[in-house]
């Protein structure tokens, strides 16, 4: 793919890159809200899709051939359709120079305006590879909602899947693996009392305290899994207490998340949220998600590796590739887009970004596995 595309095609393919994320940026999907741009996403597949080819399951689908018996490896394409909530003050979607500027432009409609346009361009093609496109809802609330555990559910044939290559931002490495992901509402209690007398009550506020200095104190913990290092980190997101300006408060809730690295169980880091807090105050498991593991075993991802010469990298995130690797299907990340852009006000991503990712990655689809 790299010496076989000219000049002109790749303006041609950056020009059409540039354009669809812009298209798909101006349509707002926050999570929950993802109606407009799944049927955008299904208008457009109609135009060259049998209509069994296009499955639908909310604002959920899988494209493309899903056979019970493949003759020739399959390869899954996937992505989220929704987005985070807008920040105050955010600009319209705009195409600045080599910048697409929008929220979700980098997590990920940039990831799911490549993961398109490839689908679009090979899909007629004789290729080593059958290529099923995936995109879905509800990827950034929470993990009981999420459009792609539905897919997986509702059609087996998923598990026929030989590599999913999940297109989150990636920074142009390869990123293996995920942080496994964990949130506890930590509440500490007290008793109430007049705020002018407050030593017959008992603040829950400040009985957490101690608990907050520690964790602010905290520094990463290093863990190497699979020869990359993973942070494992421990953080405060939300806090609620108080019930009046007045009133010594009885009560205060924290939100803990927990990320993990991979290799390490569910129920190891519950028990480790359990010896951090000691006792202090109780906690209630709220949302809970497996790290994800490294497909060291699987060819193609070697062959992905090496036909690209992406670096490797760890996924120091939660992505899908941890759902997909507890259905049984080897995943890995690999997408446009910036790590250090989501979830920003201001949220962009680089127009050099999408095509480097669509050049490599249609170099992988077209190259026949090594025998």
């Amino acid at each position: 793919m790299k010496s076989r595309l000219c000049y002109k095609g790749l303006m041609d393919i950056l020009d059409r890159l540039a354009s669809r994320c812009l298209t798909l940026c101006r349509i707002p999907s926050v999570t929950g809200e993802e109606k407009e741009i799944c049927d955008h996403v299904v208008t457009w597949a109609r135009a060259f899709l049998p209509e069994e080819e296009i499955i639908r399951h909310g604002n959920s689908l899988v494209l493309g051939k899903l056979p019970a018996n493949p003759d020739r490896p399959v390869i899954m394409l996937a992505g989220h359709l929704d987005t985070v909530p807008p920040h105050e003050g955010d600009p319209p979607p705009t195409r600045e120079q080599n910048r697409i500027t929008g929220l979700g432009s980098s997590d990920m409609k940039s990831g799911v305006t490549v993961a398109m346009t490839l689908f679009e361009d090979l899909y007629e093609k004789e290729l080593p590879y059958e290529i099923v496109l995936v995109l879905y809802e509800r990827e950034e609330g929470p993990q009981i909602e999420s459009g792609l555990r539905t897919l997986l559910a509702e059609l087996p044939l998923l598990g026929n899947v030989d590599l999913a290559i999940v297109l989150e931002p990636t920074d142009e490495a390869i990123q293996i693996g995920c942080l496994g992901t964990i949130h506890a509402t930590v509440s500490f209690q007290g008793k109430s009392a007049h705020s002018a007398r407050p030593w017959q009550g008992r603040n829950a506020i400040t009985a957490a305290g101690d608990f907050l200095s520690k964790l602010h104190s905290m520094k990463p913990r290093i863990v190497e899994t699979a020869g990359q290092v993973f942070r494992e980190v421990f953080t405060v997101t939300l806090a609620r207490g108080g019930r009046y300006p007045n009133v010594v408060p009885n009560r205060f809730d924290l939100n803990l998340n927990y990320r993990f690295a991979p290799g390490k169980s569910l129920e190891t880091a519950k028990q480790e949220i359990l010896d951090l807090v000691d006792g202090r105050a109780s906690v209630e498991f709220v949302d809970a998600c497996p790290s994800g593991s490294v497909p060291w075993n699987n060819p193609l991802f070697r062959r992905l590796v090496d036909i690209t010469g992406r670096d490797l990298a760890p996924k120091q995130a939660w992505t899908d590739v941890a759902r997909l690797a507890e259905a049984g299907i080897d995943a890995l990340n690999f997408g446009p887009g910036l790590t250090a852009q989501a979830h920003q006000a201001g949220e962009y991503c680089t127009i050099d970004s999408l095509t480097a990712a669509y050049r490599d990655l249609r170099l992988f689809l077209e190259t026949a596995p090594a025998d």
